[in-house]
Protein backbone atom coordinates (compact mmCIF):
# COMPACT_ATOMS: atom_id res chain seq x y z
CA UNK A 1 0.00 0.00 0.00
CA UNK A 2 2.81 2.39 0.91
CA UNK A 3 4.55 1.63 -2.39
CA UNK A 4 1.36 2.56 -4.30
CA UNK A 5 1.06 5.91 -2.47
CA UNK A 6 4.68 6.79 -3.25
CA UNK A 7 4.09 6.00 -6.92
CA UNK A 8 0.96 8.15 -7.04
CA UNK A 9 2.81 11.05 -5.41
CA UNK A 10 5.61 10.73 -7.94
CA UNK A 11 3.13 10.77 -10.82
CA UNK A 12 1.48 13.93 -9.43
CA UNK A 13 4.81 15.77 -9.22
CA UNK A 14 5.73 14.56 -12.69
CA UNK A 15 2.40 15.85 -14.05
CA UNK A 16 2.90 19.26 -12.37
CA UNK A 17 6.42 19.53 -13.81
CA UNK A 18 5.22 18.88 -17.35
CA UNK A 19 2.35 21.34 -16.88
CA UNK A 20 4.72 24.13 -15.78
CA UNK A 21 7.09 23.30 -18.64
CA UNK A 22 4.27 23.47 -21.14
CA UNK A 23 3.23 26.86 -19.77
CA UNK A 24 6.76 28.23 -20.13
CA UNK A 25 6.97 26.96 -23.69
CA UNK A 26 3.63 28.57 -24.52
CA UNK A 27 4.73 31.94 -23.08
CA UNK A 28 7.97 31.76 -25.05
CA UNK A 29 6.11 31.03 -28.29
CA UNK A 30 3.74 33.96 -27.73
CA UNK A 31 6.68 36.31 -27.06
CA UNK A 32 8.54 35.18 -30.19
CA UNK A 33 5.44 35.55 -32.35
CA UNK A 34 4.83 39.04 -30.98
CA UNK A 35 8.39 40.12 -31.77
CA UNK A 36 8.21 38.71 -35.29
CA UNK A 37 4.86 40.38 -35.86
CA UNK A 38 6.25 43.72 -34.62
CA UNK A 39 9.18 43.44 -37.00
CA UNK A 40 6.88 42.65 -39.93
CA UNK A 41 4.33 45.40 -39.24
CA UNK A 42 6.74 48.06 -37.91
CA UNK A 43 10.19 47.27 -39.26
CA UNK A 44 13.14 48.97 -37.60
CA UNK A 45 14.14 51.94 -39.74
CA UNK A 46 17.30 53.95 -40.01
CA UNK A 47 16.41 57.49 -39.13
CA UNK A 48 18.08 60.86 -38.83
CA UNK A 49 16.79 63.89 -36.92
CA UNK A 50 17.29 67.35 -38.39
CA UNK A 51 16.22 70.62 -36.76
CA UNK A 52 14.61 73.42 -38.73
CA UNK A 53 13.58 76.92 -37.77
CA UNK A 54 10.76 79.06 -39.09
CA UNK A 55 10.57 82.80 -38.42
CA UNK A 56 7.69 85.10 -39.36
CA UNK A 57 7.87 88.84 -38.95
CA UNK A 58 4.69 90.68 -38.05
CA UNK A 59 3.40 94.04 -36.96
CA UNK A 60 1.41 93.94 -33.70
CA UNK A 61 -2.26 94.84 -33.92
CA UNK A 62 -3.05 95.08 -30.19
CA UNK A 63 -1.52 96.72 -27.13
CA UNK A 64 -2.13 96.50 -23.40
CA UNK A 65 -1.47 99.71 -21.51
CA UNK A 66 -1.13 99.16 -17.76
CA UNK A 67 -1.40 102.28 -15.64
CA UNK A 68 -2.19 103.16 -12.06
CA UNK A 69 -3.36 105.80 -9.63
CA UNK A 70 -1.97 106.16 -6.13
CA UNK A 71 -3.30 108.29 -3.27
CA UNK A 72 -0.93 108.90 -0.34
CA UNK A 73 -1.56 109.91 3.27
CA UNK A 74 -5.28 110.60 3.10
CA UNK A 75 -6.84 111.54 6.43
CA UNK A 76 -8.99 108.39 6.62
CA UNK A 77 -9.56 105.15 4.79
CA UNK A 78 -12.82 106.46 3.37
CA UNK A 79 -11.16 109.63 2.15
CA UNK A 80 -8.38 107.65 0.45
CA UNK A 81 -10.89 105.47 -1.38
CA UNK A 82 -13.01 108.45 -2.36
CA UNK A 83 -10.04 110.28 -3.87
CA UNK A 84 -8.96 107.13 -5.68
CA UNK A 85 -12.41 106.41 -7.08
CA UNK A 86 -12.83 109.97 -8.34
CA UNK A 87 -9.52 109.82 -10.20
CA UNK A 88 -10.20 106.39 -11.71
CA UNK A 89 -13.68 107.46 -12.83
CA UNK A 90 -12.25 110.53 -14.56
CA UNK A 91 -9.58 108.46 -16.32
CA UNK A 92 -12.11 105.86 -17.46
CA UNK A 93 -14.45 108.50 -18.88
CA UNK A 94 -11.61 110.19 -20.75
CA UNK A 95 -10.34 106.91 -22.21
CA UNK A 96 -13.85 105.83 -23.21
CA UNK A 97 -14.20 109.12 -25.07
CA UNK A 98 -11.26 108.01 -27.26
CA UNK A 99 -13.33 105.09 -28.52
CA UNK A 100 -12.00 102.39 -26.19
CA UNK A 101 -14.67 99.81 -25.32
CA UNK A 102 -15.72 99.51 -21.68
CA UNK A 103 -15.01 95.76 -21.94
CA UNK A 104 -11.36 96.57 -22.71
CA UNK A 105 -10.78 98.40 -19.42
CA UNK A 106 -10.05 96.04 -16.54
CA UNK A 107 -8.98 96.52 -12.93
CA UNK A 108 -5.86 94.54 -12.02
CA UNK A 109 -5.10 95.66 -8.46
CA UNK A 110 -7.07 97.56 -5.83
CA UNK A 111 -5.33 98.28 -2.51
CA UNK A 112 -5.93 100.21 0.69
CA UNK A 113 -3.44 100.26 3.55
CA UNK A 114 -2.41 102.54 6.44
CA UNK A 115 0.77 104.58 6.39
CA UNK A 116 2.87 104.50 9.58
CA UNK A 117 5.38 106.94 11.02
CA UNK A 118 7.87 105.71 13.58
CA UNK A 119 9.14 107.93 16.36
CA UNK A 120 10.95 106.91 19.53
CA UNK A 121 10.22 103.28 18.78
CA UNK A 122 6.49 103.87 18.54
CA UNK A 123 4.48 103.50 15.32
CA UNK A 124 1.55 105.74 14.62
CA UNK A 125 -0.86 105.84 11.70
CA UNK A 126 -0.13 108.99 9.74
CA UNK A 127 -2.62 108.51 6.94
CA UNK A 128 -4.04 106.02 4.47
CA UNK A 129 -2.75 105.02 1.05
CA UNK A 130 -4.88 103.65 -1.76
CA UNK A 131 -3.93 102.45 -5.23
CA UNK A 132 -5.51 100.89 -8.28
CA UNK A 133 -4.03 99.54 -11.50
CA UNK A 134 -6.06 99.25 -14.68
CA UNK A 135 -5.27 97.55 -17.96
CA UNK A 136 -6.49 99.14 -21.17
CA UNK A 137 -6.63 97.04 -24.33
CA UNK A 138 -6.02 99.13 -27.44
CA UNK A 139 -7.05 97.43 -30.68
CA UNK A 140 -6.01 98.01 -34.31
CA UNK A 141 -2.77 99.75 -33.38
CA UNK A 142 -1.40 98.62 -36.75
CA UNK A 143 -3.97 100.87 -38.42
CA UNK A 144 -3.56 103.80 -36.02
CA UNK A 145 -0.03 104.11 -34.70
CA UNK A 146 -0.98 107.06 -32.46
CA UNK A 147 -3.77 105.29 -30.56
CA UNK A 148 -1.51 104.07 -27.74
CA UNK A 149 0.13 107.49 -27.41
CA UNK A 150 -3.33 109.06 -27.15
CA UNK A 151 -4.41 106.66 -24.40
CA UNK A 152 -1.25 107.22 -22.35
CA UNK A 153 -1.39 111.00 -22.73
CA UNK A 154 -5.11 111.18 -21.96
CA UNK A 155 -4.72 109.01 -18.86
CA UNK A 156 -1.83 111.17 -17.66
CA UNK A 157 -3.79 114.37 -18.22
CA UNK A 158 -6.65 113.00 -16.12
CA UNK A 159 -4.91 111.78 -12.99
CA UNK A 160 -2.69 108.81 -13.71
CA UNK A 161 0.55 108.97 -11.74
CA UNK A 162 1.96 105.52 -12.61
CA UNK A 163 2.60 103.93 -15.99
CA UNK A 164 3.46 100.25 -15.50
CA UNK A 165 4.19 99.44 -19.12
CA UNK A 166 2.98 98.89 -22.67
CA UNK A 167 2.84 95.40 -24.14
CA UNK A 168 2.41 94.96 -27.90
CA UNK A 169 1.24 91.69 -29.43
CA UNK A 170 -0.97 90.21 -32.14
CA UNK A 171 -4.46 89.23 -31.07
CA UNK A 172 -4.71 86.02 -33.16
CA UNK A 173 -1.30 84.41 -33.43
CA UNK A 174 -2.44 80.97 -34.66
CA UNK A 175 -2.11 81.79 -38.37
CA UNK A 176 1.42 83.12 -37.89
CA UNK A 177 2.41 80.06 -35.87
CA UNK A 178 1.22 77.79 -38.66
CA UNK A 179 3.25 79.73 -41.22
CA UNK A 180 6.31 79.46 -38.97
CA UNK A 181 5.79 75.69 -38.60
CA UNK A 182 5.69 75.20 -42.38
CA UNK A 183 8.84 77.28 -42.79
CA UNK A 184 10.54 75.22 -40.07
CA UNK A 185 9.64 71.97 -41.83
CA UNK A 186 10.88 73.34 -45.14
CA UNK A 187 14.11 74.44 -43.49
CA UNK A 188 14.59 71.00 -41.91
CA UNK A 189 14.05 69.23 -45.24
CA UNK A 190 16.54 71.52 -46.96
CA UNK A 191 19.15 70.85 -44.29
CA UNK A 192 18.46 67.11 -44.37
CA UNK A 193 18.96 66.94 -48.15
CA UNK A 194 22.27 68.80 -47.92
CA UNK A 195 23.50 66.61 -45.05
CA UNK A 196 22.44 63.42 -46.83
CA UNK A 197 24.38 64.43 -49.93
CA UNK A 198 27.45 65.26 -47.86
CA UNK A 199 27.20 61.91 -46.04
CA UNK A 200 26.90 59.96 -49.29
CA UNK A 201 23.35 58.80 -48.64
CA UNK A 202 21.77 57.90 -51.96
CA UNK A 203 18.19 58.72 -51.03
CA UNK A 204 16.49 60.40 -48.10
CA UNK A 205 13.21 58.74 -47.24
CA UNK A 206 9.90 60.10 -46.04
CA UNK A 207 9.28 62.08 -42.88
CA UNK A 208 8.66 59.58 -40.09
CA UNK A 209 7.71 62.03 -37.34
CA UNK A 210 8.30 65.54 -36.06
CA UNK A 211 7.98 67.51 -32.88
CA UNK A 212 7.71 71.18 -32.13
CA UNK A 213 9.60 73.20 -29.57
CA UNK A 214 7.76 75.98 -27.76
CA UNK A 215 7.31 78.98 -30.08
CA UNK A 216 9.19 82.12 -29.12
CA UNK A 217 8.44 85.74 -29.84
CA UNK A 218 11.19 88.33 -29.88
CA UNK A 219 10.92 91.93 -28.79
CA UNK A 220 7.55 91.23 -27.19
CA UNK A 221 7.58 94.19 -24.89
CA UNK A 222 7.86 97.87 -25.52
CA UNK A 223 7.64 99.78 -22.24
CA UNK A 224 7.14 103.48 -21.75
CA UNK A 225 10.55 104.83 -20.85
CA UNK A 226 11.23 106.47 -17.50
CA UNK A 227 11.09 110.14 -18.58
CA UNK A 228 7.69 109.65 -20.21
CA UNK A 229 6.30 107.71 -17.23
CA UNK A 230 7.50 110.29 -14.72
CA UNK A 231 6.24 113.15 -16.85
CA UNK A 232 2.72 111.72 -16.67
CA UNK A 233 2.42 111.90 -12.90
CA UNK A 234 0.42 114.28 -10.80
CA UNK A 235 -3.02 115.74 -10.71
CA UNK A 236 -5.72 115.98 -13.32
CA UNK A 237 -4.87 119.63 -13.86
CA UNK A 238 -1.29 118.91 -14.98
CA UNK A 239 -1.34 118.49 -18.75
CA UNK A 240 1.38 116.76 -20.77
CA UNK A 241 2.90 119.32 -23.11
CA UNK A 242 4.90 116.71 -25.05
CA UNK A 243 2.98 113.62 -26.21
CA UNK A 244 4.64 110.25 -25.53
CA UNK A 245 6.38 108.48 -28.39
CA UNK A 246 5.61 104.78 -27.95
CA UNK A 247 5.91 102.62 -31.06
CA UNK A 248 5.41 98.92 -31.65
CA UNK A 249 7.84 98.35 -34.49
CA UNK A 250 7.88 94.83 -35.92
CA UNK A 251 8.27 91.57 -34.04
CA UNK A 252 9.09 87.95 -34.86
CA UNK A 253 7.56 84.63 -33.97
CA UNK A 254 10.02 81.75 -34.11
CA UNK A 255 9.16 78.03 -34.20
CA UNK A 256 11.82 75.32 -33.92
CA UNK A 257 10.98 71.81 -35.13
CA UNK A 258 12.82 68.49 -35.00
CA UNK A 259 12.03 66.31 -38.01
CA UNK A 260 12.83 62.59 -38.23
CA UNK A 261 13.64 61.39 -41.77
CA UNK A 262 13.91 57.80 -42.97
CA UNK A 263 17.32 56.99 -44.42
CA UNK A 264 17.24 54.57 -47.37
Amino acid sequence: MEEINIKEEFNKKKYSFYLILAGLVLVTIVAVVSLVRERIISPIQNQVTVYGQGKVEYKPDTANVTLGVRVDRAGSAGEALEQLNVKIKKINEAVLALGISVDDIKTQNYNLYPNYDYKDGISKVSGYNASQNISIKVRKVDENSESVNSVVMTAGDNGTNEIQGVNYYIDDISVLKQKARILALTDARSKASALAKAAGIRRLGKVVSWYEDAPMTTDNYDYANAPVAMGLGGSAEAKSSIPPQISSGTQDIVVNMGVNFEVK
